[in-house]
């Protein structure tokens, strides 16, 4: 059954010697938006992470398999959906009855189809376009960010005429010191009603993912990263009961000493108001 309460959400992580978000615009170096000098991590950055957790976490269980992955042409998956209804393959949507018949499929069988939404209106079986009720903003650091390039050494060479030239080369990684981020959510009930039908146990994996995201998400080039924090706030009813910018600015992150740069999660105070609107109730699904 699908959810019945709306949810807004707030994610606060950090980084410490890493890069969380590579801009392939600029060398890979960390994202950084050029007027304010405060970093940023795209959307689908983070829905990738909680994708990974999923599959990690339901591997081989019905209905929570992954769409958005890169072993199959998403096209595939979109013939397997008709074939598995027994649909007649190849119209290419000509038939409006079928394509919504796959929709429902693929909102059954994949997680992030029916967290996410996809556009899934290519190829000869198309499965249409889905409006997923979960939504996440792109994450912004609290501070500006310094981004330092680290020049680093390899003595294994790949080539016999690369080794020629000596036993080891330079390279280069650019990373944050140390940066603290805020991500804000949404979870439309309405949307998980009238099209995906994303469950309550489905909510419950979605923290469970946002919770765990970047403990199996560890790499040299990430370095250490934390949840820090999650903020939930449920509302008692489809529509919610005020605007979501009313709730997240119940939180709010400062740094303690704006002339010192900052270098741990101790270098910053989360603030949270607990004094809600009537009908929102509040939960602390992080804490530390």
């Amino acid at each position: 059954m699908a959810i019945s309460n709306r949810y807004d959400f707030v994610m606060i992580f950090d980084v410490e010697n890493g890069n969380p978000n590579g801009d392939p615009d600029a060398g890979n170096s960390p994202r950084i938006d050029p007027e304010t000098g405060c970093g940023f991590i795209t959307d689908v950055c983070l829905k990738r992470k909680i994708r990974n957790y999923v599959e990690l976490a339901k591997e081989g269980e019905a209905g929570y398999a992954i769409l958005v992955k890169p072993d199959k042409a998403l096209n595939t998956r979109f013939t397997e959906a008709y074939k598995a209804e027994g649909l007649e393959t190849g119209k290419k949507g000509a038939k409006p009855d079928d394509v919504a018949k796959a929709r429902a499929y693929m909102c059954r069988n994949y997680f992030d189809v029916r967290a996410f939404g996809a556009v899934m209106s290519t190829g000869d079986d198309p499965c249409g376009i889905v409006r997923g009720p979960v939504q996440i903003s792109f994450a912004k650091s609290i501070s500006p960010i310094q981004i330092q390039d680290v020049t680093i050494t390899r003595q294994a060479r790949t080539t016999e005429d690369r080794k020629a030239t000596g036993e080891t080369e330079m390279g280069r990684k650019s990373i944050i010191p140390y940066a603290l981020y805020r991500a804000e959510g949404y979870i439309s009930a309405s949307l998980a009603q009238k099209v995906t039908g994303l469950s309550d146990d489905d909510v419950t994996l979605l923290w469970d993912a946002i919770k765990n995201m970047f403990e199996e998400d560890h790499s040299a080039a990430r370095g250490k990263m934390c949840m820090r924090k999650l903020f939930v706030f449920k509302h008692n009813n489809i529509l919610g009961n005020c605007p979501s910018h009313q709730l997240f600015e119940k939180i709010t992150v400062t740094q303690n000493d704006p002339d010192s740069p900052p270098r741990s999660f101790a270098d910053y105070t989360v603030t949270f108001d607990e004094n809600m609107p009537e009908g929102v109730t509040p939960d602390q699904l992080v804490k530390f």
